[in-house]
């Protein structure tokens, strides 16, 4: 069982890893979103593994299925795919490793080095047990925790309007400004087409064949 769950944790953890440097990476920013919402479903996969099932589920329904989806519509509605094509990588990209890097080997040694590695110790007798299963936390949020669970729905609610309203505001302010660059265009392409020669007026062209046919005779 110890091999099994081994095995499963260095696949969910190559998971993570591989879509985690797929989504800096990558030049479609569509494609970066998609291999960022395969990183959240590694990361539930391994709060699974560790027995932690609320937050596995949390980290399904909220990431996945909330997050993910509002960043997809977010880069639907302001960004101009047709220019998605473009490395995202800047030229002082290492930069941006080394210092996470420096940051990860800051907090990881100190605790590897340190750290007793034990399984605490049970609680002892005639004390309520910790909230560790799903049953038991959706019963803190509505008895305990039910005014903190609330304003935290209300602040999420907020913001998702926030973001709809702002990608909607930017949709309709680059769709006028794309309107006034489209005519501007045509109207250079109409100066720069060479004007049509003016038709001869019907009176005119008869008396010029006139004249041409007594010159003949």
């Amino acid at each position: 069982m110890n091999t099994l769950i081994t095995v499963l944790f260095l696949i969910f953890a190559a998971l993570i890893l591989a879509s985690a440097i797929l989504t800096v990476t990558v030049k479609n920013i569509v494609h970066a979103a998609l291999w960022l919402i395969s990183s959240f479903f590694g990361v539930g996969a391994l709060y699974l593994l560790m027995e932690a099932e609320f937050l596995g589920v949390a980290q399904v329904l909220i990431y996945v299925g909330a997050l993910s989806i509002l960043i997809l519509f977010a880069i639907m509605l302001t960004r101009d795919l047709e220019g998605s094509q473009n490395r995202q990588l800047t030229p002082r990209w290492w930069i941006a490793l080394i210092v996470p890097a420096a940051l990860f080997g800051l907090l990881i040694v100190p605790t590897v080095m340190t750290h007793a590695w034990q399984l605490p110790p049970p609680p002892p007798t005639g004390q309520p047990p910790a909230i560790s299963g799903a049953q038991q936390i959706g019963t803190a949020f509505m008895r305990e925790y039910l005014l903190s669970f609330e304003v935290a729905a209300i602040l999420l609610t907020v913001a998702m309007i926030g973001a709809i309203v702002i990608a909607f505001e930017e949709r309709e302010r680059r769709r006028r400004v794309l309107t006034l660059a489209e005519q501007v265009r045509l109207r250079q392409q109409q100066r720069q087409q060479p004007q049509p020669a003016p038709r001869p007026e019907p009176a005119a062209t008869a008396i010029q064949a006139s004249e041409a046919t007594g010159g003949e005779t």
